[in-house]
């Protein structure tokens, strides 16, 4: 008895010490350790990297951080591995290089319209980040420094983090309130849909996947989920009732975010090239998006992976400004139809023939 009670006490004791160490890694982190910018950081991380250099080279949540940030499931000793629902088409090399950036100009009052609306969206994101295009970052390597004083607007390896999540978790949006409406209507007109339903959700999907990566290399702080509650509270809701009033006009709107969305990648791709971006040249990608990209050896760093998510957003705004080309409520949809000639050019879920601002409906209908 008297054997087993000293076990027990040291047990206890190495319990209570355990307790203290999660406290003070996750829960009790002191203020000079929260950016506010709304990122956790950990010197947790970095001690690790200096033990392991074959690791990621930087990171802002530690390992043991991310591993609560994304638990297990319970209760599933079964279950190996879940597989995505939607696997992601291969993209090579040189056709996610050769992703441009591209613009398509108004035709009508609902394109005017449109493009305001993501305008004004775009103005109030870069307030909220002190994020400021260069004329010159999308075609080619611009300095933002003045002199050797940066300025206010030069972007790092947090802020460009801070901007990434919090848009990839409102990009998720659109998708699914266009796939849920319209999957609504299909059930109370009873007919179907034409396969649009399955690539807005296919779409919303892919964003979600964009979310979780960065997921894994950044958690937000508090104050920044505060921010993006707000964000999709009134996004989604404004989308809902667009979507009842012209779904044409939010599919346009759409289009012009994700044109908006290559051209931020394309200046964090350039600001690596540029070697703005220190930390991130050797950053490797993580887990989740080897799988979910299938990135070949050897192509796996930070730089391939914004690689592989410019290509998505490219993708997004081909298929919206197509779709917004469409007749809503009768024509098929283009991306997962056959062709009566399936060697000449056509849209499909790759991006192998992929048209920057879209597909005009005689062009596929």
């Amino acid at each position: 008895m008297y054997q087993t009670t000293k076990i027990s006490s040291k047990a206890l004791a190495s319990k209570a010490a355990v307790d203290q160490l999660t406290r003070a890694a996750y829960g009790a982190i002191s203020p000079s350790s929260t950016t506010t910018i709304g990122l956790k950081a950990s010197c947790i991380t970095y001690h690790q990297h200096a033990l392991s250099p074959s690791r990621r080279l930087f990171s802002s949540t530690a390992k043991t951080q991310l591993k609560e940030y994304f638990p297990p499931p319970n209760d599933a000793s079964q279950i190996k591995r879940t597989e995505a629902a939607w696997p992601h088409p291969i993209y090579t090399e040189q056709q996610m290089k050769d992703i441009k950036v591209a613009h398509r100009e108004t035709e009508n009052w609902s394109d005017w319209w449109a493009l305001s609306m993501c305008r004004v969206f775009r103005w109030g994101m870069d307030m909220a980040t002190w994020y400021r295009h260069d004329k010159e970052g999308a075609v080619g390597i611009k300095d933002p420094n003045t002199g050797d004083k940066p300025t206010r607007y030069a972007m790092n390896e947090r802020k460009w983090l801070v901007r990434i999540i919090f848009l990839e978790t409102v990009a998720g949006v659109p998708g699914m309130v266009g796939g849920m409406l319209r999957h609504l209507h299909s059930l109370r007109k009873m007919k179907r849909d034409n396969g649009w339903i399955e690539t807005l959700l296919e779409e919303a999907y892919n964003e979600r996947m964009h979310l979780l990566t960065f997921l894994q290399i950044a958690e937000p702080g508090r104050f920044m989920k505060l921010m993006i509650l707000g964000a999709q509270g009134v996004f989604f809701n404004g989308m809902f009732v667009s979507y009842l009033i012209s779904p044409r006009t939010c599919h346009r709107f759409v289009g012009y975010l994700e044109e908006e969305a290559v051209l931020t990648y394309t200046r964090c791709i350039a600001d690596i090239d540029a070697g703005k971006l220190p930390k991130w040249q050797k950053l490797e990608a993580p887990d989740i998006a080897v799988r979910y990209w299938n990135m070949p050896e050897g192509h796996r760093t930070m730089k391939d992976l914004l690689l592989y998510v410019r290509a998505d957003e490219a993708k997004h705004r081909e298929v919206n400004h197509t779709l917004g080309n469409l007749h809503q409520n009768a024509d098929p949809n283009p991306f997962v139809s056959q062709y009566i000639d399936p060697d000449r050019p056509h849209p499909s879920k790759g991006i192998e023939h992929i048209k920057s601002t879209g597909w005009d409906r005689n062009e596929v209908i």
